[in-house]
Order: C-alpha cells, then structure tokens, then sequence
C-alpha cells in the first residue's frame, strides 16, 4: 500500500466552514494515491501494437485450440457432443435452405394455385424435418454446451491454485510474479469457462456461415462475395472495442488493488477497532473515493470510445447490407439468377448474417475475453517455469549433522543481500540459537534451513546429501517450524494442529498437552472440532497468546527431527514464556532445535549461538564465550538485563538473568 498522506486528522485541526460536525482540515485535503496513477487508455499500447482484424483472425485459431484443449480435459464427451451436434445442425440448416429452393420454384411457376402448393408441398416437408431436426441438436448442443461450463471452471481453478500452492516460496516476493498472479486470479481465471462458451459459439457461427455460403456458392457463385460485405465494418468494430477495453482493464489492475486494499481495510473485522479508535472512517473514505473516482472517469472515457466505435461499424454494416440487396437486383434484372433462387439467396444471406451476428458477437467476446484467458494461461506457464526442474533424489529422514557452507541470497529486486556467504552448521540434538537485531538474516537462514528458500549460491547440506537435489514437499515433512507469524486458519481447533496430517488423537493430545494448547481447547465450546472463526455460527477467536500455544502444537504435532522456533513466544507475557520453553526443551530432548528469539536468556545454556548483523555470521560460540568476546551479543543481552533491572526490580521470568529452560 502507498505511503499515506501528511494531512491526518487531529483533534487541533481547524474546521471548515460548511463542512460537517466533527470534520477536521485534513478530511478536504488532497488525497496522496502513492502508487497509483491514471495513464490513458492506451498506456501499454505497446504490448497491443498491431492488433487489427487481421492479427484477430491469426491469433483466434490458438485462442480456440487453448479452449478445446481445456474443455477436452474436462469432459471429452461433452466436448466431443458440442461439437458434432453444432456440425450436424450446420448440414441441416444448409440442407433447408436448399429444399426451400425447391418450395420456392414450385410456389413461382406457371398453372393453378392450387396446384403450385401442391407441387411444393415434398419440399416443404423436407423444410419441415430439417427445421426440426437442426431445432433438436442445436437444444443437444446447448445442453452438452452448459455441462461444460462447471467443469471446465472447476478445471482451471484446480489449475491455478495447485500452480499458487507448489510454485517457490521467493516468488511471492517478486512485485512482477504479483502482478502476473493478480491478473490470472482477477479475470483470468473467472474467463476460462467463457472463452469455452465463446470458442464454442464461434465455431457454432462458422458452421452458419459455412452452410449459408455453401448454398450461395450452389446456388451462383456470384452470390458468396455479397455474405462478406455486411461482416468487415462489425468485424472492426468488435476488433477496436476489445483493444480499448483490455488495454483499459490493464492499465486499471493498479488501481483496483488499491481499492480492494482500502475497501479491506474499511470492512475487514481485524481492522474495524483501529478504523474507529483512530478515528480513520474519512481518512479512508477520502483515499476510497479518491481512487474509484479516478476509475470512474477512465471507465465512463472507455464507455464512450467503444461506442463510438460501434456506431461507425454499424453505420458501415448498413452500407453493406444496402449494397448486397443492390447487387441481387441488378442480378434479377439482368436475369443471372431466377426468383427462386434470389429468393432463396435473400433467406441464405440473412441466414448468415444472423449467424455473421453471432459470430462477430463470439469473436468479440473471445477475443476479450481470450486476453484475460491469455494471461491465466501466461501465469501458468510463468509458474511452472518458476518451479524450476523436478528433484527425483528422496529426502533424507534424519541427519547427524546440518551444514550451512558459504549461502548467499538475495531477495528479488534487492541488490544488498540479506545473507552474505554464511555458513554454520547443527549437529544432531544440539539447541542452536539464531540472534542478532531485525534485518539481520535469521528468518531468511531459518527458512533456507526449513527449504523454504533455495540459496542463491551456497550449498545446504544433511550430512552429504545436497538438499536442493532432494524433493523439497518431502524434506518439509522431515522439518517442523513454529512461527511467529503463523497463520490463524479458519478451521477446527484439530485442523489447526493437525495441519492435513492424520496422527490418530493420541497424537493430537499429546502434542497440544506438550505445548500447553489442551487448557486453550478445554475451554472451546466443542473442543478440538471448534471452528476458530467468529465468522462462524458458534465460531471461536483465541487470543494472541492461545493461538501462538496451538501454533506451537502444530510443531510438536509434526514429531520431525529437525524443529525450527522463530520467535515462538512472541504473543506471550514472561510466565508463559518460561513456561513453554520449558516444555519446547523437554519436547526437544533427542531431537536437533534451531532457535530464533530476540529474548536472549532463552538462549543462555544454547550449545552454541551464531550472531548476524546485516546478513554475516559476526559472532559464534556459547554464551559466555560471546560475553567474554564483549561484542554484539553481549551489548544486546546487557541492554535486555538492564531492562529487566530498571522496570521489573531484578529478574523475572524470561528476562536476562533469570533461570533458563535449558539445561
């Protein structure tokens, strides 16, 4: 989000005349939209250069295969039904018009009228069958067309969200991997079915076609070059209109996270407190309006071009109508067709000018819409690409010892690395403490340990075994982390421990008794199937504290040889901080712990602790030997001791000086 504006609220500001009770300077002052900024409609021209008609008609052939391939996958039957039923309703729409020749040559000749209907009354009823015939595979059509339409959605859902859910943990960190997610997941994804439909109503309009001019060309060939005339200007038209509303809908993606962000911030409950205790509803409402403002007017611009540009396509499509009826007359006048067949070639042309219709309205949408559908498909592309080659080698179980030689990385876009040819090493049961100021490096290290993060250079390594030619989803199995930032799911109190793994409930049990999450659950209202949502009918919200103890449980839950604790007490106050490092180090007896807390008396009786400062491994070795050695590490832990002194009359708790946890 932007940087806010300097003109806040506050209670000294003066209040305009005329402004509403309550109402301070600062609620009229300009509002600062920080990133966001309005380019016209042809801002990113360059990535739309040369998409005319013809670059359309090129490019619609993939967009359509793409579609096929997509509907293929999710339902070859239907897929296959849509189609064959839409070509056998094409025959019979051609078959009819050709019987209505013959209607027509009986109804104009010479003799009794009774006597003409008569002679026309076999071709009629073959109009009849083949009305009725293409009328039930076309409803066949629709109805294999409309299965489609669930599954293909389901299809390209599963399809991006396994892509979001396995692509590297870095990219969420890339601004260009964000912006390319937003797309797909803003309208990319949302398009998949329609470009099907759409694809599908194209091929269903050039079946219409195709029947309408196949009799044309029977009947004179004269006849096909008129079907054309009527389609050019609409063909533009919808060509023109899709450019502007994509290049538009583009140039806008900035603007409208931004005002998701703020309308989040307005109607979000974790927000709702602080929106009132400071008092922020105009400030907000001011950015809101700032920003929809701002689109409105680029929306309403765009509405107006796009019509403009229909009304001169439709203006020209009636210049070519007039000339096709034009060009029958003179070929009636000149006796080039008889009035049979210009009578059926006036039912042929409108024909396929209704089918012209429907697939000038299919190829608009298909081409718009295969825009967004473009994008969807370019993120999945960019995501598989991002996951990098597959790593057959199996995961090593257990280590004796973990060995960090010379890591470098560096986060994208960043040119100061956030860990500089560290190395470090852990050895099999030993507490290793990570410390040093925010910034430093040691949740990035704690996260290329966790493989989480691939170094840039440098190796990672469990005894010999490289762990970036290992499969990275099995070697987390062998890896539990307790966080501090850990997300609050929206599950059941057992899903939030159990994290999809089935354990059995002595596990369950044992491992919120470990972390102390047993009295959090004791205290739900239906235990461990309590959902932990108060968006929820008889939903449950632990506190900070309770939810940093399930938090911890879901470590303990994972029973791997290798546990990482990033600030896992950071939510409690220094009883219950003690109190569960001393069950973290009975839970750890035998297993290998990487420990990262600013809280240096948890890690005095560490087996050994590395020191970081701006990404470097500065300070390593015990805590008295860093005491002796009076450098980083011993100004931070007498800072803290100091501290503890001053506010709290001596030690206590989890302060420097008191009793630690470890033994």
């Amino acid at each position: 989000m932007a940087d806010l504006p300097p003109e806040t609220s506050s209670p000294d500001d003066s209040t305009p005349k005329g402004s509403p009770p309550g109402a301070s300077a600062a609620d009229d002052a300009p509002a600062d939209l920080g990133e966001v900024t309005f380019s016209d409609w042809n801002a990113h021209i360059v990535t739309m250069t040369g998409v005319g008609f013809l670059t359309v008609a090129r490019r619609l052939p993939a967009l359509i295969g793409h579609a096929v391939r997509m509907a293929w996958q999710a339902s070859p039957r239907d897929t296959v039904a849509t189609i064959s039923l839409s070509l056998l309703g094409g025959v019979f729409t051609a078959f009819g018009l050709l019987a209505t020749t013959g209607v027509l040559q009986a109804l104009f000749s010479a003799g009794p009228t009774p006597d003409r209907v008569k002679a026309a009354l076999p071709s009629l009823l073959l109009v009849g069958v083949a009305a009725t015939l293409r009328t039930t595979l076309q409803a066949g059509a629709g109805w294999a067309q409309s299965r489609l339409e669930p599954q293909v959605g389901r299809i390209a859902e599963k399809q991006l969200y396994d892509l979001t859910s396995r692509v590297d943990l870095i990219c969420f960190d890339d601004p260009d991997f964000h912006d390319s997610l937003q797309r797909a997941r803003m309208r990319g994804v949302s398009m998949v079915d329609s470009v099907v439909n759409s694809a599908i109503d194209l091929l269903t309009g050039l079946i219409g076609i195709g029947a309408a001019a196949g009799v044309l060309g029977i009947l004179h060939p004269v006849l096909l070059p008129l079907l054309v005339l009527a389609v050019i200007p609409d063909a533009w038209a919808a060509v023109r209109a899709a450019r502007m509303r994509y290049t538009t809908m583009f140039s806008l993606i900035p603007v409208r996270r931004r005002k998701w962000i703020l309308s989040e911030l307005m109607a979000d409950r974790e927000t709702a407190a602080e929106v009132r205790s400071f008092t922020m509803r105009r400030f907000l409402m001011r950015l809101y309006d700032a920003v929809a403002g701002a689109e409105q007017d680029v929306v309403v611009d765009l509405a107006r071009r796009q019509t403009l540009a229909r009304i001169v396509g439709e203006a020209l499509g009636g210049v070519g109508t007039a000339v096709v009826y034009v060009a029958l007359g003179v070929l009636l006048a000149i006796g080039a067709v008889p009035l049979a067949v210009a009578g059926t070639a006036v039912l042929a042309i409108r024909s396929g000018q209704s089918s012209l219709s429907s697939l000038m309205y299919a190829t608009n949408h298909l081409y718009e819409e295969g825009l967004y559908f473009t994008d969807f498909l370019d993120f999945c592309a960019q995501a598989r690409d991002r996951m990098g080659p597959a790593r057959p080698r199996g995961a090593p179980s257990a280590f004796e010892r973990i060995t960090v030689d010379d890591v470098t990385f560096n986060y994208p876009g960043k040119e100061e690395p956030a860990l500089d040819h560290v190395s470090i090493h852990i050895d099999k049961g030993e507490v290793v403490a990570l410390v040093g100021e925010n910034g430093s490096g040691k949740t990035t290290l704690s996260k290329i340990l966790a493989g989480l993060y691939d170094p840039g250079s440098g190796h990672v390594r469990w005894d010999d075994v490289d762990i970036a030619d290992v499969d990275q989803e099995e070697l987390r199995r062998h890896i539990a982390v307790i966080a501090q930032d850990h997300t609050r799911w929206p599950l059941t109190a057992k899903d939030n421990i159990a994290m999809g793994l089935e354990k059995g409930e002595e596990a369950l049990i044992s491992s919120a008794e470990v972390a102390g999450a047993d009295q959090v659950v004791a205290e739900l209202p239906h235990g461990y199937r309590t959902l932990l949502d108060r968006r929820f009918k008889d939903g449950h919200e632990p506190s900070g504290g309770q939810w940093q103890r399930i938090a911890v449980a879901r470590g303990f839950y994972r029973d791997a040889p290798l546990l990482i604790c990033d600030e896992p007490t950071a939510a409690l106050d220094a009883r219950a901080e003690h109190s569960l490092f001393e069950r973290i180090r009975r839970h750890a007896d035998g297993r290998t712990v990487l420990l990262i807390t600013h809280r240096l008396a948890s890690v005095r009786y560490a087996d050994r602790i590395y020191v970081l400062d701006h990404g470097e491994v500065v300070e390593q070795g015990t805590h008295d030997q860093l005491m002796v050695h009076d450098g980083i590490y011993a100004d931070l832990y007498n800072l803290q001791a100091s501290a503890y002194s001053a506010n709290a009359g001596g030690p206590r708790g989890g302060g420097p000086g008191s009793a630690s946890p470890w033994p």
